[in-house]
């Protein structure tokens, strides 16, 4: 574990802000729509923490930088924002870059409260200053693979892009399924278009299409042409990485969206104060809130806590994860040591399957719940 000298943040009485920096996609190739739920929730955070007179006395303060879903640009915002004296870092959506992320925070001594990324190995190594939010991916992805087996399917095509992200899905996937009788047809997006991928699920009999490829493209091509085949008809299509939580998926399949399980991470019931951000939080948007959205409010309430309670200093920041115990909007938010996972992690995130109902695409049904452990 890298253990660089400690790089306090001097303490405010001059009426300055504590700075934290955060990370987020709001230009593409990244997730635009997720990095734009994901701001809204942190600045909301922010807004309320400051509301109630800051930390101390003193505003709390989001510096932002558009990482677009680019891992090099994600690591050189890290050294930005460590030599602009932040207190901690916070945020990013998308896996591999919040990995190049937390990889950088770790050698500066940075803390990092990781709000939406799941890929099990955000360090190479065990870290004392990262800590994350959301489930690891192979316990949110196998829930959502028991799911599918729970529904009859046995016989599942994958269809994929490379990265690692994309890799260790198929591969929880291809492991979880095998070991309980399923069939994994494992196809590759590099070498197919949609059509070959309708002929490939005819040929080889699946029953359920997992799609591990990017939104907008190649998902909705895809889609449109598994829909659009009457061989396919009875197909289950399945999205565990969320594509159809947000409006630009329905906006560009309407009908054909429907239908299509994906993971979220959202209990059946929110706090009080989940409810009241949620009210909020459609103001802020204009639209109801993603799980994003609650997961970057749940960042700033975190490190709000712990600012308060062990102040700047960014040494005592990252020893404060395993003291952490406040309530989010979702639940009680405590951090731990898992097995196989190199950061401090979130205890009882709540995990969903969920798609958007075909009677009414615009509304959400809720098909399975766990609670992790």
């Amino acid at each position: 574990m890298n253990t660089p000298p400690s790089a306090p943040v001097a303490e405010r009485t001059d009426g300055s802000s504590i700075r934290i920096g955060a990370l987020v996609p709001l230009t593409r190739p990244g997730w635009v729509e997720a990095g734009r739920h994901l701001l809204a929730g942190l600045e909301l955070g922010v807004r309320e923490v400051n509301e109630v007179g800051g930390i101390g006395g003193t505003p709390l303060e989001l510096v932002v930088r558009d990482t677009a879903a680019d891992p090099r640009r994600a690591a050189a915002a890290v050294d930005e924002l460590t030599g602009l004296g932040v207190a901690a870092l916070a945020a990013e959506y998308h896996s591999v870059v919040a990995r190049a992320a937390a990889g950088r925070a770790d050698a500066l001594g940075l803390p990092f409260l990781c709000s939406s990324a799941v890929l099990d190995a955000l360090t190479e190594q065990p870290t004392r200053w990262v800590a994350r939010l959301s489930p690891p991916q192979s316990h949110g992805w196998r829930v959502y693979a028991d799911f599918v087996l729970g529904t009859g399917h046995r016989r599942i095509a994958v269809a994929a892009q490379p990265g690692v992200y994309w890799a260790t899905g198929s591969r929880i996937l291809r492991d979880h399924f095998a070991a309980r009788g399923g069939t994994v047809i494992e196809l590759d997006m590099r070498a197919l278009t949609p059509a070959d991928v309708c002929d490939e699920l005819a040929d080889k009999r699946a029953t359920a299409l997992l799609l591990l490829v990017g939104h907008p493209d190649p998902a909705v091509p895809i889609v449109k042409s598994v829909r659009g085949d009457r061989r396919l008809a009875e197909i289950l299509i399945g999205a565990p990485a969320g594509q159809p939580e947000f409006t630009e998926w329905a906006a560009s399949l309407g009908d054909d969206g429907a239908g299509v399980p994906f993971l979220r991470y959202l209990p059946e019931h929110l706090t009080p104060l989940g409810a009241r951000i949620k009210r909020t939080l459609i103001e802020q948007l204009g639209e109801a809130p993603s799980f994003v959205a609650f997961e970057g409010f749940d960042t700033v309430t975190v490190l709000a806590d712990v600012l308060r309670s062990h102040g700047t200093d960014r040494a005592r920041i990252a020893a404060s994860w395993p003291r952490v115990a406040v309530v989010g909007t979702r639940g009680q938010i405590q951090f731990s040591r898992t097995p196989g996972s190199s950061v401090w992690q979130a205890a009882g995130a709540p995990i969903q399957v969920v798609d958007r109902d075909p009677a009414a695409p615009d509304r959400f049904r809720v098909l399975h719940t766990v609670h992790t452990g």
